[in-house]
């Protein structure tokens, strides 16, 4: 009883190394395409991962100049200045952090959409060659 060959998971993967579908296209070929789009998903992921990156990086530096701003504002608005200048100031300040959050926040949208941008392009140019790639096994095939 100890001959692997009689021992029915060994039979039946001698049964499939034999088998061979008709119409099988080249399991290299197969191989080769699975492997680029895995190569092609890494590289999307990459990507992402990197504009991800440089968001977080940009929103750390956009917040540490803000709290700068903010700083420096209420030094501002210490000073003795009559109610209506302060007010006028305020009005100001109030004014162009909102123009610059505006900015801010455009600014990190279009970081984050140039990254999926890079990634589904990646994403897309891979997508095509496989379309091309099967298109030519059938044609082989044929």
């Amino acid at each position: 009883m100890s001959d692997n060959s009689s021992k029915p998971e060994t039979d039946l993967m001698k049964m499939l190394s034999e088998f061979r579908m008709p119409g099988m296209p080249d399991v290299e070929a197969l191989a080769s395409a699975q492997r680029r789009n895995l190569e092609a998903l890494s590289a999307a992921n990459r990507v992402a991962l990197e504009g991800a990156q440089a968001v977080a990086r940009r929103h750390m530096e956009i917040l540490q100049s803000s709290m700068t701003e903010m700083t420096e504002a209420m030094k501002a608005l210490s000073g003795q200045e009559s109610p209506q200048a302060k007010a006028t100031r305020q009005a100001e300040m109030m004014k162009g952090a909102y123009e610059k959050a505006v900015a801010n926040m455009k600014e990190v949208a279009d970081l984050i959409q140039k990254s999926n941008q890079e990634a589904l392009g990646l994403l897309n140019k891979r997508f095509t060659e496989a379309m091309d790639e099967v298109k030519s096994l059938v044609v082989k095939k044929g």
